[in-house]
């Protein structure tokens, strides 16, 4: 198949920058913070069924290995002793209910280690449209500590038009570049109404571009494509785990096909059923956060930022946003800010200084290594792909006039993120709104729910949203909050990979409201 214009048909890898935070941790977790809810101890008479368990692929995709390209590709240097990542593609329908007739080529990577056994079923992970599923499973297999690769591989399934699938170019260059700028550079004084107007220029393009499968982008639809790798492996059961956007995908496969679902974990989800400018001020809290934890980071090792490193940061964006960078926009230096302190990457708090020196020199006016994370950063997360999925995805996108003064207030809240947050908004104020998702009514797997404190991807006050459509589901589920820094949990948490391994083993749920430490 192809899209309407002779689209792309090579296969092409997100680009994920290297990130800092807290690295593993292998201290055990600490006490409980709050009374059990999901996960506390059962009498004998009330224990339920155990689940059914993940069964190995009886006809498996057609692997390749792709360790060397992906590592380079991405940014994250020699590939650890032992480590194989292999690619794969797979054909599925564009619409599962036969709507729309046509195929699309989907992508997936599986990571594994020399011990890894090969007689146990793997784990299959979304990350949604925060970046590619795969750069996300690459980050996470480069970390110090990740004891899950020793025990099963992980699949990772690039949404549709992200990382390895069948890619989407569908916005002009100009617009895709202003829209990264927040219009910036743009005529005009008034970045809200010029990100309305490309808002709509943008949508016009890709839905032109995409007829008449302009409306399969949804999670919805992400869930119909890991639907298709079940069958294709022949399997009744898989483990399933989704990180921060990946959740809503995760969670629309248990709504449609929960009886494969033997196992859950739902990592730094993010907020379901949630307005945008709801969904974008918890993910602010969680920047200004994990800013907070940096600079904190930063003072300890003694950075190139001084005494002061949030302060410098914020003058650095000031500066940006005052064209005193040249062609580097203050959006476009944020976005890189923050998906340096979100990466998937164990080791982030041995890169501090990475980030610190890069910053440092482009106040200095050497832009080189700046100019470098922000190509990473913006081909990881700013993409044809990300527009059109998280377009579909938003839900009730706030007004014009509500943005502008959304911009003068988290301005004064979040001073550092939050105007440009706002005028973010209007990125997808053009695309039609989309149906809210079904409700989840029925799931009888206990679910893993693990948060981050400082998160800079889904921020903080998405759990309840979440667990709140987990206990309408009448599904039993736990808490596990980890104390530090970036997203998503698992790979900076030797903690909280442990109880995820127990999880899975024997699908019994820590007690709710458990904590591992930073």
């Amino acid at each position: 198949m192809r899209w309407t214009r002779a689209a792309v048909l090579a296969s092409t890898l997100s680009i994920v920058i290297a990130g800092c935070g807290v690295g593993p941790s292998d201290r055990p977790g600490v006490a409980v913070e709050r009374p059990a809810v999901g996960g506390g101890p059962v009498t004998e008479e009330t224990t339920p069924a155990e689940p059914p368990r993940a069964e190995l692929p009886q006809s498996d995709l057609s692997w390749t290995d792709c360790t060397e390209p992906t590592m380079r590709l991405l940014g994250l240097g020699p590939a650890p002793e032992g480590l194989v990542l292999e690619c794969a593609e797979y054909s599925t329908p564009i619409d599962a209910a036969g709507s729309v007739i046509g195929n699309f080529r989907n992508g997936a990577m599986r990571a594994r280690l020399a011990q890894t056994p090969a007689d146990v079923a793997p784990l299959v992970l979304t990350s949604g449209t925060d970046r590619s599923s795969t750069a996300t499973l690459a980050g996470l297999a480069v970390g110090a500590t990740i004891g899950l690769l020793a025990e099963r591989p992980i699949v990772a399934v690039d949404r549709r038009g992200i990382g390895t699938s069948q890619p989407i170019d569908c916005l002009p260059l100009d617009v895709r570049q202003d829209l990264t700028d927040h219009a910036q550079f743009g005529p005009g004084t008034d970045p809200v109404t010029a990100m309305g107007e490309l808002s709509q220029e943008a949508t016009i393009s890709c839905r032109d571009f995409l007829q008449p499968y302009e409306s399969t982008f949804d999670a919805s639809h992400a869930a119909d494509d890991i639907e298709q790798l079940r069958m294709q492996w022949q399997v009744e059961h898989i483990d399933m785990i989704g990180t921060g956007n990946g959740a809503v995908v995760a969670l629309a496969y248990a709504r449609k096909y929960g009886d494969h679902l033997a196992r859950l974990v739902l990592d730094a989800p993010e907020a379901v059923a949630t307005d945008a400018v709801t969904r974008q001020e918890q993910q602010l809290r969680g920047t200004e956060a994990a800013l907070t934890a940096f600079a904190q980071r930063c003072v300890v090792t003694g950075c190139a930022l001084g005494a002061d490193p949030r302060a410098a940061v914020a003058d650095l964006a000031r500066r940006a946003g005052a064209g005193e960078l040249g062609d580097l926009s203050e959006a476009a230096l944020l976005t890189t800010i923050t998906g340096f302190l979100g990466a998937p990457r164990a080791d982030q708090s041995t890169r501090v200084a990475e980030l610190a020196d890069a910053l440092v020199a482009a106040g200095a006016g050497d832009r080189t290594a700046l100019d470098n994370l922000v190509l990473r950063e913006t081909a990881a997360t700013e993409g044809d792909g990300q527009f059109v999925n998280r377009c579909t995805d938003t839900q009730q996108p706030p007004t014009a006039t509500k943005a502008a003064e959304l911009a003068q207030t988290w301005g004064g809240t979040y001073p550092v993120f939050g105007r440009q947050a706002a005028i973010g908004l209007m990125t997808c104020s053009a695309w039609p709104v989309s149906e809210p998702p079904a409700t989840l009514d029925d799931l009888t797997i206990p679910v893993l729910v693990l948060t981050g404190v400082a998160d800079p991807v889904v921020g903080e006050g998405g759990q309840s949203s979440v667990t709140g459509v987990l206990g309408g589901a009448g599904a039993r589920h736990a808490t596990v909050s980890w104390q530090g820094w970036g997203h998503p949990v698992l790979p900076h948490s030797g903690c909280a990979q442990r109880i995820v391994s127990d999880y899975l083993k024997d699908a019994k749920l820590p007690r709710d409201g458990s904590a591992c430490p930073a």
